[in-house]
Order: C-alpha cells, then structure tokens, then sequence
C-alpha cells in the first residue's frame, strides 16, 4: 500500500518513553499515548503520579485501557514496515494509488488490519497540513538561528560560545527517557521544548519558540553561558562577604575593649574623686554626688550604646554568614535553573551601615564638673593643686556615643508646666481644677468610658507629649504611703490588667508601704533609699533614652533608666487607692524653684 506507507510516519507512532512504536497504547487522562507497560514502569519509579510529557500529577493512578484504534494503526504500520509490498485490500489500495476517495458501504466487511476508507482520507489530509506546517517552523528555526548565533557573537560578557550550542539553539522537540533526564534538562511548560536560552530583560530561562514570540525584541543570551557569568559573580561577592564579616568581627572585639577601658576608667574616676572630695568641708557633697552621677549615668549609657553597637553589629554579621552560606550552596549547584532562580534572592544585599567612623570612646564627661570645683571654690585651692592636672584637665572632648549629662543642680533649666489630662484619669481619680493636684476616691465617677482611660489601674497622664528634647518637672508626695512616678507611651496598654515595665511602655518609680522604694522592670529594680524623699523630681533626655529621678530637698539622685523612645511618652502619675484613708493624700504637681 504505497499511499500509507507515505503518510504513516514514523515518529507520530512513537512511545515517549521507550522511543519505539507503540506496543499495546493506552492514553492518559491528560491525552498523552504511551506503551502500556513503559508508562506502568515509569509511574513505579517516580514519587508522585504524573505524566511524563506535560508533568500533570494525578492523585491517584488512573485506570488505563488500550486505545484500540491506536493499536489497529500502530499493527497495521508495523506490518507495512516490515513487509513493504502488504496491502490493506486490493481495492482499497487501487483506490488510494488513483488517488480517489473511498468510502466503505454500510454494513461491508473489512479485513483484520484494513482501515476505513473515510479514515484513511482524513489522515492524508492531516499528513498534508502537518507537511506545511513543519515546513514554515523549520524556515522560521533558521532565521531565528542566525540571529541567536549573532547576537552571541556580539555578547560583551564572554568572548567564547559555550560549546554545541549552535546545536542547542536549533529547533527540535525534548523526548522523555526516564526520571532521570526529565529534572536534568527541564521542559518549557507553554511549547514543550529545552529551556536552553536566558532572557535578560525578563530574567527567566526561556526556550527558542518563546524568543521566537514574546521574546523577540529582549535580550537573548544562551543560559549556561550565562549561569556561568553569574557564578563568577557569586565567587567576586563571597568574597566580599567574608571580608566585611571580618571587618565587623574586629570592630566588634574594638567596642568590647573600649567598654573595659570605659569601666576601668569609671572605676578609676570613681577612686580619684573620693580622695578628691574626702578633704574637703561638706559644701562640697553635692558636687561629689554630681560628680559621681555624671560618672555612673555615663557609664550605663556607654555599655547601653555599646550593646546596642554590638546586637547591631552581630545581627549583621549573621546575615552576612546566612549570605555567605547561601551563595557557597547556590555556587555548588549544577542546576542553572535553580541557580539563576536563586541569585537574584541573595546578590542583593540589604542596607547595611558603614562601621568605619564609629568607635566607643572614653569621654565620660567629668571635665566640666572639675572646671566649675576650680571655678567656684577657690578657697580649696592647694587641695585641687595637689591633685594632677592630667586628672583634672585631660578627659578629651572627641566625639562619642556618650554625651555629657547636664549638672545636678541645673535641671531646673529644662522645666516644663505640666498638668493632668481629666480624658485618661481612671474614674476613681479626682482632679482639682488647675490639674495640678490627683487623689484617689471611694468610688467611681460617672465619666465617659473613651479609649484614652486607664479602666482599671488608678492612675492619670499629663496633657502635653514629648517627642524630643529634654523636660523636667516636681511632684509632691509627701504623706503617701504608696505612689507611682514616671513616664508612659503613647501605645501603651489602657484597659484590663497592665503589665508595667519599659517594654510595654512604662517607665516609673514605684513606693509601696512607706519605705519600698523600686523601678519597674522585670522583675522590679529594689532601690534602698536613707533619706525618704518629700518631692520627686523628674528629667527626660528624649534622644538619650534617659529617665532620672530626683529627691528634690536632698539634691541627690535616686535612680536613671536608659532606654529608647520610639513614640510620643507623656508624663505618668499614680496616687493608688486611698487605702481606707492612709493614702488619701494627694499628689501636687508643684512650680520648680531655681537654685
């Protein structure tokens, strides 16, 4: 049979599996044909349930029948092939050699093998249009190969095309020989074929029928050719890393030193100002105190910014080595799908400061203190010539972290007018009408429920935020029993049980029962006072972090908290309840009289 000899190819009868004619077909349910028993072999060997050719995964394994017609065509090839004079029928194959149509009468009787004439005049029509359409793909495949071939040429990256790939880049169609070549060379989903090319402007592996369409006018390059740039690029940036991470490693061992010559030098300041002091008459206690506030106020802000230095810096230094890890495996991979997929997710580095100028000295701010004691106290002249003048005059004024922190005495340089805010007062709380002044009630007020007031904590906010700057204000307590004293954010939790301490927001001095004075932390801070104080004083450094608390008659120092502020804080105020009339007195917001 001359005529289907001709229009039965061979490769439309081709198991993709097995690269063999058909032996028992069965069609899956996506539409793809295979050998029975290849596909049977093929899904025990694989985890999941797929097809070979399109990769749609099944949830269970289909039930496969043989596709009869398949088997009649694919039994009736083999026998043409092996035997090439067969025919079907002696007048089905007069008719397909005249070339005229046949149509079976209803009801005749067709020989095992032979095909409907109708059916054969349907495939040679297909055959002719599969013919033409081939034709113009394999006139468009060598266009498109030239211009693949001079764009290579022209490729500034590289001077070298990777061997073979004017074979790669020829159209051709991918069979399926196993698991194992399926994951080695991946399928373009849309047409089917290699993804041998990269496009540039889209940064994705493409395969030559997608440079021929959406790709056209992008910048094609070949994808191993590519990857290995990259990989060149992975190798320049690894290095890189490893060189900052090592930078960071020494800064890090520099801050920890200056910390230890920080204490060292604290501890020794501390040493020299108690032989300072020790000779002289009591006048000058309140700048031995002042003096020693400095010193230790410094201190804690010095190991607080170094801390801070140091978290910062180690955070860094462990995405440096997520960074490093990540490019060393994505440098070992062989897949350069996977390793362009990968690349884009780690060659770009988030914003990382630059440590170069930033140190952590040793300033701690006693030179102005040692200044005003020669200044103002010339009566105690030999005593201050007997100490050194490298002690007293020396402490250098470089830059530094730790900034000097205003004297004792002069606090009230930086007072504000504060009242209270009647909107946050729980409703056990009254106010007088100046809103200086706060006690707590026996019961409650009938007062809007808003979501600015503290429910159940007996507690009131001052009117006025602060966002920057530094503030300072007194508050009287005497004749109370217990108290709280401090600042708040403006996020901070109003409604149900608080939780008080600087991480959710609360920042104050607490007393209980008379004489327990602490800092709320957690747990509490227990502060040990001699002098029981009549009048708080209160200062915030907004850019400093700092909370400092004052016995305002003493002129001593209580206690300060460094910490940062992120948000508006408002001054916190406390009476707690009256205690069936031991805390009934009230908490006064009083004028600051300077010095």
């Amino acid at each position: 049979m001359p005529f289907l000899r001709s229009f039965l190819s061979e490769e439309q009868l081709l198991c993709s599996i097995c690269l063999d004619v058909f032996d028992n077909p069965v069609s899956t349910p996506c539409g793809h044909s295979f050998c029975m028993t290849c596909i049977g072999h093929y899904w025990d060997s694989v985890k999941h349930c797929q097809c070979p050719l399109c990769k749609q995964t099944f949830k269970r394994k289909p039930d496969l029948y043989i596709n009869r017609t398949l088997r009649e065509i694919t039994e009736q090839f083999k026998r043409m092939k092996g035997n090439p004079g067969a025919s079907g029928g002696d007048g089905a194959d007069r008719d397909a050699e005249e070339g005229g149509t046949t149509q079976e009468p209803v009801g005749s009787t067709l020989r095992p093998g032979q095909l409907p004439g109708y059916l054969l005049e349907e495939m040679k029509q297909r055959l002719t249009r599969h013919r033409a359409h081939r034709n113009s793909l394999a006139s468009q495949n060598e266009t498109w190969s030239e211009q693949i071939e001079q764009t290579l040429n022209t490729d500034s990256t590289s001077d070298t095309q990777p061997p073979g790939f004017a074979r790669q880049v020829s159209l051709r169609r991918y069979t399926l020989s196993g698991a194992a070549d399926a994951v080695k060379v991946p399928l373009c989903p849309k047409h089917h074929r290699n993804l041998e090319l990269f496009c540039r402007s889209d940064l994705e592996c493409i395969c030559v029928a997608c440079g021929q369409t959406e790709h056209q006018s992008h910048d094609i390059t070949c994808a191993e050719k590519e990857w290995q740039s990259h990989k060149m690029k992975i190798a320049i940036t690894e290095n890189e890393i490893q060189e900052m991470t090592k930078q960071r490693m020494e800064k890090v061992e520099e801050i920890k030193q200056s910390l230890v010559d920080i204490k060292m030098l604290s501890e020794h300041e501390v040493q020299r100002s108690m032989q300072l002091f020790g000779a002289l008459i009591s006048s000058l206690e309140r700048s031995q105190a002042g003096l020693l506030e400095v010193t230790e106020i410094n201190r804690r802000s010095a190991e607080h910014q170094a801390e801070l230095m140091i978290r910062e810096l180690e955070q860094e230094i462990t995405e440096l080595r997520r960074r490093s890890t990540a490019l060393a495996k994505l440098a070992q991979t062989e897949n350069y799908i996977t390793g362009l997929k990968g690349y884009s997710d780690v060659s770009t580095p988030k914003t990382m400061k630059d440590w170069t100028g930033i140190s952590l000295t040793c300033d701690l701010g006693t030179k102005t203190i040692y200044t005003s004691v020669c200044q103002l106290l010339e009566q105690f002249k030999e005593e201050l010539q007997k100490v050194p003048p490298a002690f007293c005059l020396s402490v250098s004024a470089n830059q530094s972290p730790v900034k000097s922190h205003p004297k004792v005495k002069r606090m009230q340089e930086y007072s504000v007018d504060v009242t209270l805010d009647s909107n946050t007062a729980h409703p056990r709380l009254i106010l007088s009408e100046d809103k200086k002044k706060v006690w707590c009630g026996e019961r409650h007020q009938q007062v809007p429920n808003n979501r600015e007031r503290f429910d159940r904590v007996v507690c009131v906010l001052g009117c006025k935020g602060f966002t920057s700057g530094r503030h300072y204000w007194e508050v009287e307590v005497d004749g109370k029993t217990d108290w709280d004293l401090g600042v708040a954010s403006h996020s901070c939790n109003r409604k149900g049980k608080i939780t008080v301490s600087p991480s959710n927001g609360y920042w104050f001095l607490s007393l209980r029962d008379k004489n327990n004075y602490a800092f709320r932390t957690e747990p509490s801070t227990a502060l040990p006072l001699s002098l029981k104080p009549q009048k708080i004083g209160l200062f915030v450094d907004y850019e400093k972090g700092q909370v400092s608390f004052y016995n305002v008659d003493a002129k001593m120092h209580i206690y300060t908290f460094m910490d940062n502020f992120s948000e508006t804080i408002y001054p916190f105020f406390s009476p707690c309840t009256n205690k069936t009339g031991k805390n009934d007195a009230p908490l006064v917001i009083t004028p600051v009289l300077m010095d």
